[in-house]
């Protein structure tokens, strides 16, 4: 590597995780959003740096444009997935630093990704380029081949989906943690109950199999039917249950679920409103787990 090229390697590294951010955000995908960095460094590579006036923003349109191929092509597969779909979990131990992507980010909770991935496309990236990103709106016009006037458009009517949808507002870890081990000794009680009691009244359950793990394909919705779901669940798993573990999935407090050979192993991550746990995101689809650290 010459010095030229070695510099142009420190530059572009200093945007890489600021990059992949952004294409997880838009994909859901981790693998995905590699892929589309990846593809814009080699094209940053074959492009001559002095015509590239800002690095960040040259780079960050690039990356969308990779993005939304696989968002379009993610929509049509989509429509044949069975039952939810939820972004792959970004999942670290209680004691590990979440990392750049996740640190302080809000909107990379599951609670909010799920709302932003029901969104069409265009709609999903004009909201987080400029709402995220802060990217003129000439410029995502750009991007999407549309007119300014549309693609202003297009995130108005992503920030009010984003804004009707109301997901739970972020609660102290210290919090969830007191919420969410008071919840876990209900359940370890198998008394339906006392789960009821741990739940908040608009509780729900969305679980991500893809059809790989048995799992509900549909939401589940109600205290007493969530309740009755997660009862059941704990029976089917008890023999693995001295191994299950607290973690940060996507920042918020989650909870890792050994598999054996005859049950798949799941991960959740689990919304708090008002002190009681509202929404159990659950992820089972093995595609979707490669890299959590079981």
């Amino acid at each position: 590597m010459t010095a030229t090229s070695a510099a142009l390697a420190a530059e572009f590294d200093q945007h890489r995780s600021r990059l992949i951010g952004l294409g997880y955000r838009l994909t859901g995908r981790i693998a995905d959003a590699e892929d589309a960095v990846q593809d814009a460094w080699l094209r940053l590579a074959s492009t001559d740096r002095e015509d590239i006036r800002d690095l960040g923003a040259w780079l960050t349109t690039v990356v969308s444009r990779l993005c939304l191929d696989r968002m379009r092509s993610a929509a049509v597969q989509r429509e044949q997935y069975v039952g939810p779909w939820l972004p792959e979990p970004l999942v670290t131990s209680l004691d590990d630093d979440p990392g750049d992507i996740v640190a302080d980010q809000d909107d990379l909770r599951m609670a909010a990704l799920r709302v932003l991935h029901e969104l069409p496309p265009d709609q999903r990236l004009a909201f987080v380029l400029h709402d995220g990103f802060g990217v003129p709106f000439a410029e995502i016009a750009d991007v999407l081949g549309c007119s300014v006037a549309a693609a202003r458009q297009r995130a108005s009517r992503a920030r009010r989906a984003m804004a009707e949808a109301d997901p739970p507002p972020q609660v102290p870890l210290p919090e969830q943690q007191r919420i969410v081990e008071e919840f876990l000794a209900a359940v370890a009680s198998k008394d339906v109950d006392a789960v009821a009691r741990a739940l908040h009244p608009t509780a729900a359950v969305i679980a991500d199999s893809g059809g790989k793990a048995r799992t509900a394909r549909r939401p589940v919705v109600g205290v007493d039917k969530v309740a009755r779901l997660l009862v059941g669940l704990v029976r089917k798993y008890d023999e693995l249950l001295g191994g299950i573990r607290l973690v940060r999935v996507n920042g918020d407090l989650g909870v890792l679920l050994p598999g054996s050979p005859e049950l798949a192993p799941r991960v959740f991550t689990l919304a708090v409103r008002d002190g009681r746990l509202a929404t159990v995101f659950e992820v089972a689809n093995p595609d979707k787990l490669t890299r959590v650290p079981w």
